[in-house]
């Protein structure tokens, strides 16, 4: 029986041939009714391929909802999601309905189909992707529930985290002082945000804390060396990964937050090679971050690195919590922390109406309210007509006396033209106002406005504190190649009998790319760029 609830592209039909390729990397098993493959909550879990039973895909009973049943898998089928490829433990069930024969495919054997077999790796890999987005839209999302006040800013990083790591989820926005339903089950709002999964509450639940539950924070091995480390998460270091996993080096991605960077938080990217009508920025981390996995990537997040020492001929990259992963080189594309005004009350409305990004999760806390947006360059450029388009009346407050200076003429001929952004050069914010969340702006040689927004595009620092150690500009920014200052090449480079290679710090075999770098471009394209070039280098380094 095929199944009743997938379409084509969720279940692709497969030739005799096809099916005799993918189950040599099954080990067989006869099964009765009522088996569970696998139960949500497992850890660890299969790709299952059915061979002459019946499998249904379940969503487990959650306490108030009964289960529900998502799909029913035939011959010549196989269940699993997308986070058999990334680490994720089950979310969902899956249970023998008629008596047969399945195979096993445990994740090691799931990664050799990916890399030797291009065109059994394409149809998987579509089919999981179509699951995955069929599960964000249905009974699934409710395994992960979010719930929690819509001004706090705990509870949008939580939505961010969720949102950037493509889980599937659900979220429940609380108006201030009502709990509804949640006080009537003892719930007080010092409880907020809570994440539900599997029906049980988490408090003051956090993305570190959801990523453990959930199985995606670092395990690995006391033992384990990696090839390579990448840390951070943004276009360099995806592009990074992907072109180290792709050439067979045993690679692990890190980000402190989620993968994606500042290009996460554009709306629109309109000068990306190869995307005529724009891009934005969600859609092209999300494809990225896919294309990872196909190749193997192990992507940790959130997971932030404190500290990078060499051991030995090796490097040792120590966690916040403490953990150790070692690895044979590592290249650091932790990009630069957000620049913020230096003003009363503005850590107080951060996440509550202050924002570093203009993207579908922050324009639902602005639609249709006026907005202030602060920044003389592309992303401020981009982020005030996305929010034009969307129905919020846009200031944009600019510093310097031509709007031209840092943003490219595309941009500007835009928001000239456009009657629903009024722009303010010369200008400067110097004050905030509101309650519990942001409700006016002060802007000198205007006054106070209305703004329930305030996006704050001015730049950022170099994330490089934790590198103490590497060779840094004044301003933070890693020297790198013949960049680096020749003291701070020490005894390890004679040992070495060469010179730092491009994108190569004062350690070897540690590089830099992206916006960490002195003197890079900070053009999602350049990062990308500079990502992937940085790979060959590490080539050369570990080959030496």
């Amino acid at each position: 029986m095929q199944p009743s609830s997938l379409d084509p592209v969720q279940n692709p039909p497969l030739t005799d041939a096809q099916w005799a390729r993918l189950v040599a990397f099954g080990v067989p098993e006869d099964v009765d009714t009522d088996h569970y493959l696998f139960r949500s909550g497992d850890a660890d879990y299969d790709l299952i391929l059915v061979d002459s039973a019946e499998v249904e895909v379940v969503r487990d009973s959650l306490g108030w909802v009964e289960e529900a049943v998502l799909a029913r898998m035939g011959a010549h089928s196989f269940v699993g999601e997308l986070g058999l490829l990334n680490g994720q433990g089950a979310f969902l069930s899956a249970r023998v309905v008629s008596p047969g024969r399945v195979l096993r495919v445990d994740r090691a054997a799931l990664r050799r189909i990916m890399a030797e077999d291009d065109e059994l790796c394409d149809i998987i890999l579509h089919a999981l992707w179509a699951r995955r987005e069929v599960l964000r839209r249905g009974p699934a999302a409710l395994t992960l529930k979010l719930v929690g006040l819509n001004s706090s800013r705990e509870f949008m990083f939580l939505r961010r985290f969720a949102e950037r790591l493509d889980l599937v989820h659900s979220s429940v926005e609380l108006d201030d002082g009502r709990l509804g339903y949640l006080s009537e089950h003892g719930f007080t709002p010092d409880d907020l945000p809570v994440a539900f999964i599997q029906g049980e509450p988490v408090l003051r639940a956090t993305p570190g804390i959801v990523a453990d539950r959930l199985g995606l924070s670092y395990q690995g091995d006391a033992d384990e060396v990696v090839d390579l480390v990448v840390v951070g998460g943004g276009p360099a270091g995806l592009a990074s990964a992907i072109y180290g996993a792709s050439e067979g080096l045993s690679t692990v991605l890190l980000d402190a937050v989620a993968p994606g960077g500042q290009a996460a938080a554009t709306s629109r990217i309109e000068n990306f090679l190869g995307f005529p009508f724009g891009v934005s920025g969600d859609n092209l981390i999300g494809q990225a971050s896919l294309q990872a996995l196909k190749f193997g990537v192990r992507v940790y997040a959130p997971c932030e690195a404190v500290r990078l020492q060499p051991a030995g001929d090796q490097l040792d990259v120590t966690l916040s919590d403490g953990r150790v992963l070692r690895a044979r080189s590592a290249i650091v594309t932790s990009g630069a922390a957000y620049r913020t005004l230096t003003l009363d009350r503005w850590s107080e409305f951060e996440g509550a109406g202050i924002f570093y990004a203009a993207t579908q999760l922050e324009l639902r806390q602005v639609i249709d309210s006026p907005v202030v947006v602060v920044g003389g360059a592309n992303s401020a450029g981009q982020a005030a007509l996305y929010l034009a388009a969307n129905g919020c009346p846009v200031r944009l407050v600019v510093r310097g006396s031509e709007l031209g200076t840092r943003m490219s003429s595309y941009l500007v001929d835009r928001l000239v033209e456009d009657p629903r952004v009024e722009v303010h050069t010369q200008s400067q914010v110097v004050g905030l106002g509101g309650g519990t969340s942001l409700e006016s702006v002060r802007i000198d040689r205007v006054g106070e406005v209305d703004a329930r927004g305030l996006f704050c595009f001015i730049g950022a620092v170099p994330a490089t504190s934790w590198l103490q150690t590497l060779d840094r500009d004044p301003d933070g920014f890693l020297r790198t190649g013949s960049d680096i200052t020749a003291g701070a090449l020490g005894g390890a480079w004679g040992a070495l009998g060469r010179e730092p290679l491009p994108f190569e710090t004062s350690i070897p075999r540690v590089f830099a790319a992206g916006d960490v770098r002195q003197g890079s471009m900070k053009r999602v394209a350049a990062a990308v760029g500079e990502g992937s070039s940085a790979v060959a280098s590490v080539h050369r380094a570990l080959a030496g």
